[in-house]
């Protein structure tokens, strides 16, 4: 039975003024699958899932989502999309539970999902502490909250976890496995830190410069680079590896 593609990303182009910021691409991502898409900075990953989002629109191509574009279909499409970014902004005088409610109610949700929520982001005790007065892992835990509040069925996280320190982040992985393991939602992920992607992912796409070089499962990825004749004699022990074989540079850079 073939896997249903939840989005395709059929040859899509993208420039601001004198950057081609993403050139060409095609990507499908079938129901359920967690996606890393890696590349240093300046890749165009971030453009790419911007696009994906709705908040950019490509100069050529075509993005479906659900099979629809986001023309006339913006409400729709709204309501299954979760979104964390790399820096959420809160009202600092609202308590947790205050900021969580006030998102369920654009969704018509009311206080049993906020605490399911809660729950789900392991936030209980803090329930009513204000959000000024959270940390910078249970900030973005809340953040990871509010985007799961309307049940996604797609998610869309860049770079959840950075500037945190390990034992926050973990935590953060946490909340994603276990979704991965009870839902059926599928999640775009870019990350700097190649272990959350190993840790997380289904399937890794690699992008620099607007192009995608590289996709298939972390294994698929490293066999293939090990085979490759001017490779024969490297063994590509670690994404990390690749990830500089390919790019010539650190993924951080």
């Amino acid at each position: 039975m073939q896997t249903e593609n939840v989005i395709e990303v059929k040859n899509v182009w993208k420039s601001f003024k004198t950057v081609q910021a993403v050139k060409g691409v095609n990507l499908k991502i079938p129901k359920g699958q967690f996606i890393a898409l890696l590349g240093p900075n300046g890749a165009g990953k971030t453009t790419m899932v911007e696009m994906i989002e709705g908040i950019q629109k490509p100069d050529k191509g075509e993005i479906t989502i659900i099979g629809k574009r986001w023309k006339g279909n913006e409400d729709e499409l709204h309501n299954i999309i979760g979104l964390s970014l790399q820096e959420t902004r809160f009202i600092d005088k609202l308590r947790v539970s205050e900021t969580l409610k006030l998102f369920a109610s654009f969704y018509d949700l009311g206080k049993e999902r906020v605490n399911e929520i809660i729950n789900i982001i392991g936030l209980e005790e803090k329930r009513n502490s204000y959000a000024v007065n959270l940390s910078g892992g249970q900030r973005q835990r809340m953040a990871i909250g509010i985007a799961l509040i309307n049940n996604p069925s797609i998610l869309l996280l860049d770079e959840p976890t950075t500037g945190l320190d390990p034992n926050a982040r973990r935590e953060i992985w946490e909340i994603l496995k276990n979704l991965k393991e009870k839902s059926e939602t599928s999640m775009i992920l870019t990350t700097h830190y190649m272990e959350e992607a190993e840790y997380l992912c289904d399937y890794i796409v690699i992008m620099d410069n607007g192009i995608i070089l590289k996709e298939g499962t972390l294994q698929q990825l490293l066999e293939e680079a090990t085979n490759t004749p001017e490779n024969k004699d490297r063994n590509h022990k670690t994404l990390d590896d690749l990830f500089v074989s390919l790019t010539g540079r650190k993924i951080n850079e």
